[in-house]
């Protein structure tokens, strides 16, 4: 059995940051993961992308950030992953983590759980989805082509400005209103290589000549249009799957983790963070996340130490 003070379940931002907290109190955490490297969505869904809402950077890239909080991590922090925790159980005043660690306490970080890519809604031929994306680690790989964006959100316009420094790129929604920030509609709306359809769906796809044919219906009319790409991404969204816990017996709002002030759920010494929670006036960004990862350690250390005094901040006199 290998044994730990804290497990933290997700290795995104705020799992990460939750580790570096942990190692200002000298806890020895291990981190869980079923993606097969640290940084969760943002290196995987969108690792070029610049974070805006990050204390004390003004913009940082989404890469940069995870390695800033990974680099910052030392031997008081195990990571695991390729690993989709399964089964815990409480024995006396340890969580046995799948027959094969023990923990003090148990912190769920894991953002909107373990996610799928919505697929697009065509069948198409094996050769045809070798062009078609839902993640994107390289945006090189579209340089100087023909590329169409499908969604409405701020992952499709992301990338929509990302390659439009590189390609000639089309966003395609089913809405006239994009759910994304408005600041960035208006400067796709500005550029002369980006072309935007709404509020068109895709209906059909051909595969000629080693491009996709793809015909547009706009919505509420039987209007037909043809556009043409060497490869296309599709932002339509993940389904996000949070349930594991609830066979654990921890409390659901929706797909949601409830908890109170301390970030404590329903079970004594199982706390939770970041998107994974709700209460009232939460606001899911990540620097909210790691406010949440300070108060859930300070409530860790508390239970675990009662008797210690405890340093709030490294800059406590």
């Amino acid at each position: 059995m290998k044994n730990f003070d804290l497990a933290i379940i997700g290795a995104g931002p705020v799992g990460l940051f939750s580790a570096n907290y942990a190692q200002l109190h000298g806890l020895k955490s291990i981190i869980f993961d079923s993606l097969n490297e640290p940084g969760g969505q943002p290196k995987m869904l969108y690792p070029f992308k610049n974070i805006a809402d990050i204390p004390v950077f003004n913009k940082i890239q989404a890469s940069e950030l995870i390695k800033h909080l990974t680099d910052n991590l030392n031997a008081l922090t195990t990571i695991e992953t390729d690993h989709k925790v399964i089964d815990l159980k409480q024995e006396d005043d340890y969580f046995i983590i799948d027959n094969e660690y023990s923990a003090k306490a148990i912190l769920v970080a894991s953002g909107n759980g373990a996610f799928k890519p919505k697929k697009f809604p065509i069948n198409m031929t094996e050769e045809a989805e070798k062009h078609v994306h839902y993640f994107v680690k390289d945006p090189k790989i579209f340089e100087n082509q023909n590329i169409g964006i499908f969604g409405g959100g701020d992952s499709a316009l992301d990338w929509a400005l990302e390659l439009s420094n590189i390609a000639n790129t089309s966003l395609i929604h089913r809405r006239n209103e994009f759910r994304g920030l408005e600041t960035s509609i208006n400067k796709l709306k500005n550029l002369k290589n980006v072309e935007i359809y709404t509020p068109y769906l895709p209906k059909t796809v051909e595969f000629i000549d080693n491009k996709l044919n793809i015909g547009l219906k706009k919505v509420g009319s039987d209007q037909m249009i043809n556009r043409e790409f060497d490869q296309i991404i599709v932002a339509y969204g993940f389904k996000a799957n949070n349930l594991f816990v609830k066979k654990w017996g921890v409390e659901l709002e929706g797909s949601h983790i409830k908890v109170n002030s301390e970030m404590t759920t329903n079970l004594p010494g199982i706390y939770a963070v970041g998107d994974a929670i709700t209460y009232p006036g939460r606001v899911p960004i990540i620097g909210v996340g790691f406010g949440e990862a300070q108060i859930a350690i300070n409530s860790i250390m508390r239970k675990l130490f009662p008797n210690k005094t405890l340093t709030i901040h490294s800059t406590s006199l």
